[in-house]
This record gives C-alpha cells, sequence and structure tokens, in this order.
C-alpha cells in the first residue's frame, strides 16, 4: 500500500476548508431564518435556493475540494474528472435543499420532519463525498474499509440532521455563530473520517492518468466560490428582514392614521356653521332682540354719550324695555319711541321681551327737580 498524505500543504487546507464549512453554514442558518419568516411561495423558494447552496456548495463541497488539495499519494501523481467533481457539487445542493424542504416547510411533527430531512441530506452528503473520490484518478486501485466508511455515513446524517435542527430553531446571530463552528467541526469530521477510510495500491506505470490537475481546477473553483459567497452575503443583507417589515408595516399605518385624522379634520371644518359677520347696534328692535356685536361704549349701545349720564347698570344686561338703544337716553334729551323721561325703573318688572330680571335701570335726575 502506497502512503497517503492528507495533509501535504501542512495546516493550510484544513484550515481553509474549516473556515469555509463555518463561513457556509452561517450563511445557510441565517437563509433558513429567513425561510421561516417568509410570507409567499416565490419568497420561501428563493431563501431555500440561498440556504441549500450556502451550506450545500459552500459549506460542504467547497470544503471537501480544498481538503482534498492537501491529498497525495507516494509514486502517483492525481488528476480529477471534471464532470464527476461538478456532478458531486449537485448531489451535495441537492440533498441539502430537499433535506431542508422538509425540516422547514414540511407538514406533519416538527422532529419527525428534522429527522427524516436529517437522514435524506446525510445520504446526500455521504453521497457527495464518494462521487467526489470517485472523480480522483491515480496510477493505482482505490480500496475502502467498510467499517470507516459507515462510520463516515452515520457521522454525515447525524450532522445533517443536527444541521437541519440548529436550521429549525436558531434565531439570534450569536448561536447562529456557535452552531455554523460545530457545524464546520462536524462536516470536516465526516469528510477526514471517510478519507482515512481509503487504501491505495500504486501500480508502476509511466503512464499519466487522465483528467485535470487540482491546480488547473483551482483557480476557477476559487474564483466560483468567492463569487458565490460574495452573492450570498448580498443578498442576505439585502433582503429586509422580519423587523424591517413590522418597522414599514408600523410607519405606513401611521401615515394612513395621519391622513385619516386630516381628512376627518377637513371634513369636520366645512360642516362646521360659519359664524359672525358685520356687527350690528343695539336697538332698533323695542322687543330687545340682539343680533350680533357686542355692549360697546358710544354710539354702539345706551346712549349717545356712552350710557346714562348719572345710571348705572345693576343687574347684568338687557333694559327695561326690550333694548339698551337711543331710546333710553335720559337728561335734556327726549325718548324716541315713547319714554317717559319721569320714569324711574327701580324694579326688574316684565318686558315685552319675556325678561323678569337682570335689567337695567333708568333714572332721570330731573325727577329730584
Amino acid at each position: 500500500m502506497a502512503h497517503i498524505h492528507h495533509f501535504d500543504h501542512g495546516w493550510i487546507t484544513p484550515t481553509i476548508s474549516y473556515v469555509l464549512s463555518v463561513l457556509g453554514s452561517m450563511l445557510a442558518l441565517t437563509c433558513a431564518v429567513r425561510l421561516r419568516a417568509a410570507k409567499t411561495r416565490g419568497e420561501r423558494i428563493w431563501w431555500l435556493v440561498l440556504a441549500s447552496v450556502s451550506l450545500g456548495g459552500t459549506g460542504i463541497w467547497s470544503m471537501h475540494f480544498v481538503a482534498m488539495l492537501g491529498f497525495s499519494v507516494d509514486g502517483s501523481p492525481i488528476r480529477y474528472d471534471v464532470g464527476l467533481t461538478a456532478a458531486s457539487a449537485i448531489i451535495a445542493v441537492a440533498a441539502v435543499a430537499v433535506g431542508l424542504s422538509i425540516a422547514a416547510l414540511g407538514t406533519g411533527a416538527r422532529n419527525a420532519r428534522i429527522v427524516t430531512g436529517g437522514v435524506i441530506s446525510g445520504l446526500g452528503v455521504a453521497g457527495m463525498h464518494y462521487t467526489g473520490m470517485a472523480a480522483m484518478h491515480l496510477n493505482g486501485e482505490i480500496s475502502y474499509g467498510m467499517a470507516r466508511v459507515g462510520l463516515s455515513i452515520a457521522i454525515a446524517v447525524v450532522a445533517a440532521t443536527v444541521a437541519l435542527w440548529l436550521a429549525v430553531t436558531v434565531h439570534t446571530p450569536f448561536i447562529i455563530f456557535v452552531s455554523a463552528l460545530v457545524m464546520g467541526v462536524a462536516v470536516n469530521g465526516m469528510h477526514f473520517t471517510g478519507m482515512s477510510a481509503m487504501g491505495v495500491q500504486v501500480e508502476a506505470t509511466a503512464s499519466q492518468p487522465g483528467g485535470a490537475s487540482a491546480s488547473s481546477m483551482i483557480i476557477a473553483i476559487g474564483l466560483g466560490v468567492v463569487f458565490a459567497i460574495i452573492g450570498l452575503a448580498y443578498a442576505l443583507l439585502a433582503a429586509p428582514t422580519e423587523e424591517d417589515r413590522a418597522a414599514a408595516a408600523y410607519l405606513a399605518s401611521r401615515r394612513d392614521g395621519l391622513a385619516a385624522a386630516e381628512a376627518a379634520a377637513e371634513a369636520q371644518a366645512q360642516a362646521r356653521p360659519q359664524f359672525g359677520g358685520p356687527r350690528e347696534t343695539f336697538g332698533g328692535n323695542r322687543e330687545g332682540g340682539i343680533h350680533a356685536g357686542s355692549w360697546r361704549g358710544g354710539s354702539q349701545g345706551g346712549n349717545r354719550d356712552g350710557g346714562n349720564r348719572d345710571g348705572s347698570y345693576r343687574d347684568g344686561g338687557g333694559n327695561g324695555d326690550g333694548s339698551g338703544n337711543r331710546s333710553g337716553r335720559n337728561g335734556d334729551s327726549q325718548s324716541t319711541f315713547g319714554g317717559n323721561r319721569e320714569s324711574q325703573q327701580e324694579s326688574a318688572r316684565p318686558n315685552k321681551s319675556g325678561l323678569s330680571s337682570g335689567s337695567w335701570t333708568y333714572r332721570d335726575r330731573s325727577a329730584g327737580r
């Protein structure tokens, strides 16, 4: 058996693979939060696709491929089948999409949905891993220890189930971050467990295995991963959150309420009767009708000179015979409607307007002459 190196480039490849798995898990869990809060079918499909690409594409497949860059076998170069490599990526994304749709959007008991989705996703992740291994070409024969293969599949199922449980339960950013750290450990653990099950018997041959070299694929795959992460992060940050929707709904309700209040106030102002108009002088009506205006000195009420010369108002407004007009003058003037200069109204007798109190007293100093 040939000697196998899993960390041919030292700590660089396992570190990058772990960072990718954590980053993909964080994006996937955040998208899952948006998926649960989605209101329409289109929104749910959108967030399901983003979550599946984040976890299946970035968190699992990209991690797997970067970790494979540190894999080498003494005595044989390694090449990769491009078609099978691409198929392994599709398997990972599709498996996560099916499992997440069952766990997050399915019907029935939640725990049963999570377990069902976890089994499907875990088997899909294991299928992705061994499809990627089948895409590897070298001068030799590859064999697997079935016990470790079974262990790697079990780890994949458990890790996928835990990932789906987190996807339908976590909400806060801190819990999402901690969960992503745990998921990164589980995904990398599954990968290296599966890799440890492999053995290679190198065949002595001068021919080169067919396929693309890792260095020729790393540039294209690396650029694709970078653009995928940037696109996912942009889509995630640009999309409104549940808090954004609630704030927008609150502001809209406040605007509607303000507009309704303004409309009601305007309608009330238009329906209110209009008071006021030109002021009129008191008097003119013997029956004491006060049309409009106010009590004033001068020519608007009482006498021409602003009231009785020595008279006084006793109990409020009104007059003895119905109005405080020029007909109530005393002194040397004459009453215009037959008032008696000698008369003095000491008590509030009923007048023609029906007022029995609150009259003003008219005195004449000539009565004492």
